[in-house]
């Protein structure tokens, strides 16, 4: 929605029962000290949340902002000839389980290192950290200013389900026709291999996601050099047309 301005973020906290005590008090700190980083960085402050015992480390929040009608962007105004933009690649959900089989040297990194190289392993899970730790603040600012008609995070669904639900939404009659993905290197050849994550379907679920944003041809020619500047990583930046002719995610009626 292009909103950008964070009021406050309120932080849920798992603190893990499972540890000992001085493991869970670094481990905890240092999560708290990340998230306060990146709250930081987006320009706001945590005002509150939540500490729970749990048996499992878990870390996440609530971001809240104010802003007028006329600042929201609304996800249903794709139009024909409309560019879709995707701003971080996909493959993350692979590069993590990847990284903890190559850790805990269980029986599926037994199989994986028959389809790809620690060296290639160990760079996959560099790449979607980084992507990861990657805030959208500054894609949803350029939203703004190059006039977006409608965008969606890619997360739980995967790049293919999330699309679907913004096409589903869409007012105009279109359908979004893709044909380019940015994917973290060597993630689409493994899939598949040792477990189906179903990527090359659309369908891998990614954590801290990209957006995926129509504009208008112009406008995102604009905003892909924009965002590339600010992230000095033109490679992760991705375009799809939108057309009316019924060729991939039609629309549901």
């Amino acid at each position: 929605m292009g909103l950008y301005k964070i009021t406050k973020v309120l932080m849920i906290l798992g603190v893990s029962l499972k540890m000992d005590e001085n493991s869970r008090e670094i481990v905890t700190n240092l999560m708290i000290s990340g998230f306060n980083d990146a709250v930081n960085e987006a320009g706001t402050k945590v005002t509150g949340g939540q500490s729970v015992l749990n048996p499992w480390v878990m870390i996440g929040g609530t971001a809240i902002a104010q802003a007028r009608e006329s600042e929201v962007i609304m996800p249903n105004y794709a139009e024909e000839g409309d560019i879709l933009v995707l701003t971080k690649p996909i493959g993350t959900q692979i590069a993590v389980n990847l990284m903890q089989w190559y850790q805990n040297s269980d029986r599926y990194w037994d199989k994986a290192k028959e389809f790809i190289s620690e060296d290639d392993c160990i760079d996959a899970n560099e790449t979607g950290v980084k992507f990861m730790s990657r805030l959208s603040k500054n894609s949803a600012f350029l939203m703004q200013k190059y006039k977006a008609h409608g965008a969606t995070d890619i997360t739980g669904f995967g790049v293919r389900g999330h699309a679907q639900n913004l096409v589903s939404a869409q007012k105009n009659e279109v359908d979004f026709v893709f044909h380019s993905m940015p994917v973290i290197k060597h993630m689409a050849s493994f899939d598949k291999k040792v477990i189906n994550f179903k990527l090359i379907e659309g369908y891998s679920a990614e954590t801290s996601g990209g957006l995926l944003i129509a504009f208008n041809k112009d406008s995102a020619e604009g905003f892909i050099k924009a965002v590339s500047y600010t992230h000095l990583t033109l490679p992760t930046i991705y375009s799809v047309q939108i057309s009316a002719v019924a060729v991939s995610l039609k629309k549901k009626t």
